[in-house]
């Protein structure tokens, strides 16, 4: 290997594990160069500490999504900054992870250990592109909608590219008639995206959520000088409107206000009702 060579993996090795020159020299004569080798050489010996990128926070990136036959697959990766975001290996590496996505069905442990194009696993290939690219990139999350008990659509908001974007949100709707009543299902798409709903009801808001939202308004009453039978009164009338703002069926409609999403569905039910199975809504660096 050219001295240059050798110089630059050593830089790479130690930038992904935290160990010394010397050690990471010895990792790569082992391993006759191979980074991912030497990272695992590292490891087995246990001197390869946790990197100092991988406490930073990811928390740019892309949301990418693919449509094929029907089915759809979501996935989000993050990188640091949206400088690179941009960069058209990053790019590059998570189209190709949106397609292995897709056959993966939305499972990560088998995302990870998938074959890419170049013939190394998938999370082989991302120590290579964190050390190449110099920034903590991860594959956040991902999910899958098959074909059974619905139609599914999606939306990309302000898209980058053709299904690259920074909020993608998809949706499994019963009920829909192809060719007659199918464009519904894009604008429940699109207000899901604008209008980020926590689930499709009630019921499947969790209960620690409810708890700890109860928890601040009473807490906010009480703040406010309220006297305490009022707090139980008016804080009842807060959660409502809290659930009926944050579940989709009883958010007003983005595209006519007076109306709510559960009218729209009503309004252009054909053969059957139109009932929302599934959905999920991804914006980049959500909750990190």
């Amino acid at each position: 290997m050219p001295n240059k060579d050798l110089l630059d993996n050593i830089k790479k090795l130690r930038e992904l594990t935290g160990v010394g020159f010397k050690d990471c020299k010895l990792a790569l004569d082992e391993s006759n160069g191979d980074i991912e080798k030497s990272v695992e050489f590292l490891r087995k010996k246990g001197i390869a500490k946790a990197s100092k990128k991988m406490s930073r926070t990811a928390s740019e990136g892309l949301a990418l999504v693919k449509e094929k036959e029907g089915e759809v697959s979501i996935i989000e990766i993050n990188s640091e900054t949206d400088f690179v975001a941009k960069n058209k290996d990053f790019i590059s590496f998570c189209k190709e992870i949106s397609d292995i996505n897709f056959l993966a069905k939305g499972d990560l442990e088998k995302i990870n250990e998938s074959k890419m194009k170049n013939n190394s696993l998938v999370k082989d290939s991302l120590v290579n592109l964190i050390a190449k690219i110099g920034e903590k990139i991860t594959i956040r999350r991902a999910d899958f909608f098959d074909k059974k008990d619905g139609n599914n659509f999606f939306y990309v908001h302000s898209a980058i590219e053709k299904n690259i974007g920074k909020i993608i949100s998809a949706v499994k709707l019963d009920g829909i008639v192809k060719d007659k009543n199918s464009d519904i299902g894009t604008k429940i798409s699109m207000h899901i995206a604008a209008s980020n709903p926590l689930a499709i009801n009630k019921d499947g808001i969790k209960k620690e959520i409810i708890d700890k939202e109860t928890e601040i308004i009473k807490a906010e009453i009480t703040n406010s000088g309220k006297p305490a039978e009022m707090v139980e009164k008016i804080s009842k009338g807060k959660i409502a409107k809290f659930l009926s703002d944050n579940t989709l069926l009883n958010q007003y409609w983005i595209m006519d206000p007076k109306k709510k999403v559960s009218d729209i569905l009503l309004e252009n039910k054909l053969d059957k009702e139109i009932k929302v199975i599934k959905f999920v809504r991804y914006k980049v660096g959500e909750g990190i």
